[in-house]
């Protein structure tokens, strides 16, 4: 008795570890939809209460259960609205906007770093922290963060200031990194001595 006992905890305990494992990872050159809305900076009160709900797009489960956003809707009430992909700690994801009338279906991991495949300064894609919300406009996320590497591709097919933007997105890559290790300190304003 004793013996099944310990083979049914052994089995359970097996099977809790596996579904922590259960990053539920997107799957690769599938273009999805989604609705961010409204604003994440444009929020009352009390929707802040609720973190960050439809303000965002999480790609994996892992980032949902790390409350890390793949992309953030930003903006404040009345101004400019913009899109970001570093939203915490050590996260250095970058986004580009790669222009109007770009289709997503077309933009490959290659084209997403040189649109025309030309050695030209010039045309080499430029990476920033953030990128203004523009429709029709399609952009590339290079996700660089604690534990997450990937890229994905979206367009903006529809937009209301402050209050709502409709992607369709791909994923070119996404990985969850097993970081051995790393140089402690980081620090985002820190000089160099």
């Amino acid at each position: 008795m004793r013996k099944l006992v310990f083979i049914a905890v052994l089995i359970l305990v097996g099977m809790s570890a596996s579904a922590d494992q259960n990053y539920n990872l997107p799957e690769l050159h599938l273009i999805k939809t989604a609705t961010l809305a409204p604003c994440y900076s444009c929020r009352t009160p009390e929707e802040f209460q609720k973190g960050y709900s439809t303000t965002a797009l999480f790609l994996s489960d892992y980032s949902k259960r790390r409350n890390s956003p793949d992309l953030l809707f930003n903006g404040f009430r009345g101004g400019e609205d913009y899109f970001e992909a570093s939203t915490a700690g050590d996260d250095m994801a970058l986004i580009a906007d790669l222009g109007a009338e770009v289709s997503v279906e077309k933009v490959s991991a290659h084209a997403a770093f040189n649109l025309r495949n030309v050695h030209s300064y010039p045309d080499f894609t430029k990476f920033s922290s953030v990128a203004k919300v523009e429709k029709n406009h399609t952009y590339a996320v290079l996700l660089n963060k604690g534990e997450v590497r990937g890229l994905f591709i979206f367009t903006v097919v529809s937009y209301v200031p402050n209050e709502r933007v409709d992607l369709r997105y791909a994923v070119k890559e996404y990985q969850i990194l097993d970081v051995k290790a790393s140089s402690t300190g980081f620090d985002w304003v820190r000089e160099n001595f």
